[in-house]
């Protein structure tokens, strides 16, 4: 398998072209191509670049709106309800986030909530938009069915994701980005795309035997016959019913505070087989710190936690302890001088987008 590896700066107009051809206004190019690259930055190789293709499918499909033109519902000083009209999540979830950071600094804490939205992308690009206020962020998004409740093996909720963040006094932010699944989703595309398998414990079938092939995983799970297992895995032993409660909690925050779709109906797919929008929906909440403390002994504070945390007694044979964000952070300061791996799959995925959209791009590898 040979690894190429490309430029920021090619990868960004590779995008910024794509979604050109088929339709995406230049206001919210921007925004969804810098969550994508914000991805590949961090070294979350499962939501950047790697998903194009789905979202140029989904364009072109008539699942996703090319413009999006979302439509705000209900508000508060401190609230808001948006209406995402199926355009795209990354550009939803950037102005609700925005929106809650604006309400914020006259209420100290807002909420906004979205349904009717697509995929966003990395959860935890919404909170370093209020960190960059000096602000905490959190954000919650519900996604297509994939995980059980403990006890079943019925795929009900999606990966779920929590993504929390406060800034410290280091260039380095507290930044917890996580599914409430034992693995996303797009880490098994990942293993397919480079032939791996996945390791026993993460996916089970409707039976609840363990699956390893990632193609059969993607295939079964498709058939909703498989399985990833929640935080914790299956049954009680290891508390898999901690995952699963957290799942639920964030599709209780990503619909009903919208009075939007849950459960199956998220799955893309009518009682007929035909592809329909998603129906995501999300929830985003912005703190603004000077409310409650000076944010100068907020960031002091919450620098001394993470580095209190990196200082713990270490385990025989381990050199380091990290804090939430920290290896995504330090990737980013990385990947712009070495560049952007790419394995042979995305290679032939970007080939056919050239020749798919008729790009006129020169791809820097044969």
């Amino acid at each position: 398998m040979s690894t190429v590896l490309l430029s920021v700066d090619f990868l960004r107009d590779f995008m910024d072209k794509a979604f050109e051809s088929v339709g995406v206004p230049a206001k919210d190019r921007q925004i969804v191509v810098d969550v994508l690259i914000r991805s590949d930055l961090r070294g979350i190789e499962s939501h950047g670049i790697g998903r194009v293709d789905m979202y140029i499918d989904r364009i072109r499909d008539g699942i996703i709106q090319p413009v999006t033109d979302f439509r705000i519902v209900r508000e508060s000083a401190g609230t808001a309800v948006i209406d995402g009209q199926h355009g795209l999540g990354h550009v939803i979830a950037y102005r609700a986030m925005e929106r809650a950071i604006d309400k914020a600094r006259s209420t100290g804490i807002a909420a906004v909530s979205v349904c009717n939205s697509s995929h966003f992308g990395i959860a935890g690009y919404y909170p370093l938009m209020a960190i960059e206020k000096n602000m905490a962020g959190l954000a919650f998004t519900n996604a297509r069915p994939s995980i059980p409740p403990t006890f079943s093996g019925e795929p009900m909720m999606g990966t779920n994701p929590i993504a929390f963040g406060v800034p410290t006094d280091e260039d380095c932010p507290f930044l917890l980005d996580m599914a409430t699944s034992i693995v996303q989703r797009g880490k098994i595309e990942v293993y397919e795309r480079e032939g791996k398998s996945a390791p026993e414990g993460w996916v089970i079938d409707d039976k609840g035997q363990p699956l390893s092939d990632a193609g059969d995983i993607l295939r079964l799970m498709g058939k909703r016959v498989a399985s990833l297992l929640p935080l914790g895995g299956a049954g009680e032993s290891h508390s898999g019913y901690k995952g699963y409660g957290l799942a639920a909690m964030v599709e209780i925050f990503s619909s009903l505070f919208a009075g939007g779709a849950f459960g199956h109906a998220l799955s893309g797919i009518d009682e007929n087989g035909n592809k329909i929008p998603h129906q995501l929906g999300h929830f985003f909440i912005a703190i603004d710190i000077s409310h409650f403390i000076d944010v100068d002994i907020f960031k002091k504070m919450a620098g001394d936690l993470v580095r209190s945390l990196r200082a713990a007694k270490r385990l025989p044979d381990e050199s380091r302890i990290y804090t939430a964000g920290e290896k995504e952070f330090e990737n980013e300061q990385r990947v712009p001088h070495d560049g952007v791996p790419l394995n042979d799959a995305m290679q032939k995925t970007l080939r056919k987008l050239v020749q798919d959209l008729e790009l006129d791009i020169e791809l820097p590898f044969a």
